[in-house]
């Protein structure tokens, strides 16, 4: 049940949501999610605004995929090990760009991101944890042993149970929490 419905307009990532939300326990964000806001949006809110329980959102095809993948998947990165640490995704349908006036070029989908009781991996600062993955990802083709050589030794990869020969694609969030967790504790 919701007490009140706030359609918001203008800029949303300069937006004050946490004084919009103030007063309210559970939100649900639905929206037609612009292409170059979409990721950075929902990364932030779901980082800094934990009212927000659920989203369902409208969005290109291509990062709805993103949003969504599992690790091992071509569209699995940063972003969706943010998503999975904090929320579980499924991608709802896609909207045919024939149906809007003017048509786009892409295709878009309909995605369902529903905020976990508690985030995937606990015990280590989300931040902590986020430099790891974009450090990795920021070298997505090579091995982790040679994009984390400045952090994470061979000792580290052998406690976490990863193989340092992997790409950061194949590591899903629990095994990135485990890799984290080593370099935290350290």
């Amino acid at each position: 049940e919701h007490s009140n419905i706030t359609v918001v307009e203008g800029d949303a990532l300069t937006l004050d949501w946490r004084s919009l939300l103030a007063d309210e326990s559970r939100v649900t964000v639905v929206a037609n999610l612009p292409y170059n806001v979409a990721t950075p949006l929902v990364a932030d809110l779901l980082d800094t605004v934990p009212q927000i329980d659920r989203f369902v959102v409208m969005v290109q095809r291509e990062v709805a995929l993103r949003l969504a993948a599992s690790a091992g998947s071509a569209d699995y990165g940063a972003i969706s090990v943010k998503v999975a640490y904090w929320a579980t995704a499924r991608i709802l349908g896609d909207v045919p760009p024939t149906v809007f006036v003017p048509r786009p070029k892409v295709t878009s989908s309909i995605i369902e991101i529903t905020r976990r009781q508690s985030p995937a991996v606990d015990g280590i600062p989300a931040d902590f944890l986020f430099g790891l993955v974009r450090q990795a990802f920021g070298q997505r083709r090579k091995m982790l042993r040679r994009s984390l050589s400045d952090k994470v030794t061979e000792a580290d990869f052998a406690a976490a149970g990863i193989s340092p020969e992997d790409r950061p694609e194949r590591l899903d969030v629990q095994a990135w929490g485990r890799l984290a967790r080593v370099l935290w504790n350290r």
